[in-house]
């Protein structure tokens, strides 16, 4: 078992974990597909775009508005669509509109109460502007792929949040809900880990994180704040 009085500070996956990216990303997906006459599934369409953009990510580091885009475009070929110009970026802008999971903004709230607050995610600076507003919590480090020139699981960017935020890895606890990308890269630096199972898709339970919980109140408790 973790010796919580450990930590100082608490770093986020953001999309997947702070914010329901699978809720907006398949409506925006969706929506464009059902302009193009095809009536697609929302577990059919996450199941491709997991498999697409992990492919695009490989590639070595681009702006994920470029990864995004040729994964819209991998979507669309795959359901036989072709796109008016702009559609591609359908995805990126649409961002900006996917809102927080019910405990997210509560939970972050209640946190930064006893700890400092991190955000370790694979996104564009001005990406994560966007979203930053809906979170409405102030983060003393946000890190992203566009700083790191790369993209989790690669510890480049866990590195990066160490540095920026001035700390060891033994003081860190990471949150997140993607096992391969978040935690089993964070816990191989030393840091605590949660994961955090807020999709169904996920497994039942693992042995790679510290903790499993199934959302950001029950952390809150474990954690004893509030």
């Amino acid at each position: 078992m973790l010796d919580f009085e450990r930590f100082t500070t608490l770093t986020f996956d953001c999309y997947g974990t702070l914010i329901d990216w699978e809720r907006g990303g398949a409506f925006a997906l969706r929506s464009l597909l059902s302009g193009h006459g095809v009536d697609a599934g929302e577990a059919e369409v996450i199941e491709l775009f997991h498999r697409l953009q992990s492919r695009e990510r490989t590639r070595g580091y681009r702006p994920y508005k470029e990864i995004l885009a040729d994964t819209v475009l991998g979507i669309a070929k795959h359901f036989g669509c072709r796109l008016d110009p702009g559609e591609m970026h359908a995805l990126s802008e649409s961002i900006g509109a996917w809102r927080p999971f019910p405990d997210t903004i509560r939970a972050l709230r209640v946190l930064k109460t006893r700890y400092r607050l991190g955000v370790i995610s694979n996104i564009d600076d001005d990406l994560f502007a966007e979203t930053a507003e809906r979170l409405q919590v102030p983060f003393d480090a946000v890190i992203t792929a566009e700083q790191a020139r790369c993209y989790k699981p690669a510890e480049g960017i866990f590195h990066l949040a160490l540095e920026r935020l001035r700390c060891s890895a033994a003081e860190v606890l990471h949150v997140g809900q993607w096992l391969e990308g978040d935690i089993i890269p964070a816990r191989g630096l030393g840091m605590g880990t949660v994961w955090v199972r807020r999709s169904e898709r996920s497994p039942q339970s693992s042995d790679e994180a510290d903790v499993q919980v199934p959302d950001l109140d029950s952390l809150v408790r474990l954690l004893g704040v509030g």
